[in-house]
């Protein structure tokens, strides 16, 4: 323990925290533009979360400012805890959600960006809270972290450790050599399309308020919405769904594929391997659910996409399976029908898809489209070496051979991932969920998807958990989102052995 640097780790988390009060005194004003008494409760929430940051900082100077790898760990775990801890209280304090274990678990959801919810009527909520809960979806997409290392060359302090902390997943590019500038450029592009998709939102029929809402949900790749039904709301308006359709597969691209195709180098896109199984991948799926939704469903279950629609039967099914493919590849959560009414052949591809995940350097949660690349690049590899025992034969991906370790991480990432998941399945039918509702919960909630199937469908919530079950499912979202490592090897005695 003498070795951690304790005066950073505290004094980053008091930043945290100030930056956290600062987005709750932006609800405050949406709260008092409605003239609702909620405003009170926020903006104590606020003073309180403000103060608790200024105290952390001020009276934690540290000696020396360098960040370790050990430091980058805990601050981004425990910040994400600060972020929840300080986040719920909004929830308290105005009496949307009084109750602990609850307001806990809607906090965690959306800064983990996994959506998940257990509020029956959203549509009562005041609508400061209702923006507080969006922007917590906004604060986790990109992640405080990278915001905060944007302006820690101010303070003297370097984010390296951090940045790789917060992302450890695998990446193969990078916009600018310095970490800070990276940050910077990241956020100004999550900026930007936020912005762009609030305009197009509100000009396709949304009110200004549900613009801004929906469009932090859909950046982040979050899912909360100001609706009860979600996207189902709009579905008489095709045009909101085709908008956040687009702004969904783009929050699950690389944002450094989104930072070239701004600048006008659109071919690295179609360069990236990645970026191409995506593409089509989503286009094949939707097809195969489309095709179902037309043939295959039973027609007594039609009216589960508004049927018939304005452009009729075909442009409905191919509208709804393109917005759940993609919300359930991208970990968005949006819902625009129960896609669990499809066929029982519909609901198992849409729960294969919550192994599939985004990209790498997006906003989305779950495994990650590279890692299955290299993982299935790697099987391929392996029968080849059963033919070719002296071959020495990389594995290639983007035409660049993949390092061991890179691959050998990868497959303990996925290995571990899995067991995370039958285990978690497991303790949630203790803790009194059925079969098939656990298997939903535990892939949703470690996914960060939200939507699952059982008695956690895209038309149910998970109110009906137990305590222990809600607080179990928070902590499968703060370890999905952080991507495993970063959480579980603070259980590893390991990492509190002095160097």
């Amino acid at each position: 323990m003498n070795s951690l640097n304790i005066k950073i780790i505290y004094r980053f988390l008091g930043l945290t925290a100030i930056l956290n009060g600062f987005f709750m005194f932006i609800a405050v004003l949406f709260s008092m533009y409605h003239h609702e008494e909620a405003k009170f409760g926020i903006l104590n929430a606020g003073i309180v979360t403000v103060f608790l940051g200024l105290l952390l900082y001020f009276f934690n100077k540290p000696t020396s400012t360098n960040i370790q790898k050990k430091e980058g760990y805990l601050i981004v775990t425990l910040g994400w805890l600060i972020l929840s801890i300080t986040g719920m209280l909004p929830y308290l304090f105005s009496g949307a959600i009084p109750n602990l274990t609850d307001a806990f678990f809607e906090t965690l959801s959306g800064y983990s960006t996994t959506g998940s919810s257990i509020l029956s009527d959203i549509e009562s909520m005041p609508k400061g809270i209702l923006f507080w809960r969006s922007a917590t979806h906004w604060i986790g997409g990109m992640g405080i972290i990278v915001l905060t290392i944007a302006i820690l060359p101010l303070l003297g302090i370097g984010g390296m450790q951090l940045f790789m902390a917060e992302a450890p997943g695998p990446s193969t590019d990078k916009l600018h050599p310095r970490i800070s500038d990276t940050a910077k450029r990241l956020w100004l592009i999550y900026v930007l399309l936020t912005f762009s998709e609030f305009f197009l939102l509100k000009y396709a029929g949304m009110t200004w308020f549900d613009a801004i809402n929906h469009a932090m949900a859909t950046m982040s790749t979050g899912g909360f919405s100001t609706k009860n039904a979600s996207l189902a709301h709009y579905n008489g308006m095709p045009m909101v769904q085709y908008i956040v359709i687009a702004f969904m597969f783009i929050a699950g691209t690389n944002f450094v594929l989104t930072y070239f195709a701004l600048k006008g180098r659109v071919r690295k896109i179609f360069q990236s391997e990645e970026f191409k199984y995506y593409f089509f991948g989503v286009i094949i799926i939707s097809t195969i659910i489309a095709i179902i939704i037309i043939f295959f469903q039973d027609p007594t279950l039609k009216t589960t996409i508004d049927h018939p629609m304005i452009y009729g039967e075909v442009e409905s099914a191919i509208r709804h399976s393109l917005f759940q493919v993609i919300s359930v590849i991208t970990t968005t959560g949006f819902v625009s029908a129960d896609f669990t009414m499809w066929s029982f052949f519909a609901t198992g591809i849409f729960f294969s898809l919550f192994f599939v995940g985004g990209s790498a350097g997006s906003t989305s949660g779950g495994v990650k489209i590279v890692r299955h690349i290299v993982m299935l690049k790697s099987s391929f590899l392996e029968f080849k070496k059963a033919l070719h025992p002296n071959a020495i034969i990389p594995v290639r991906y983007d035409n660049k051979p993949v390092s061991h370790t890179i691959v050998f991480n990868i497959i303990s990432f996925f290995i571990i991932y899995m067991l995370i998941f039958v285990v978690s399945s497991v303790i949630l039918t203790f803790l009194g969920l059925d079969f098939l509702s656990a298997l939903g919960a535990a892939g949703s909630s470690l996914g960060n998807i939200g939507p699952a199937i059982g008695s956690v469908s895209p038309v149910d919530n998970f109110a009906h958990l137990s305590d222990a079950a809600k607080w179990f499912c928070a902590f499968l979202m703060l370890i999905g989102r952080l991507e495993l490592f970063t959480v579980l090897i603070l259980f590893s005695p390991f990492f509190w052995r002095k160097n």
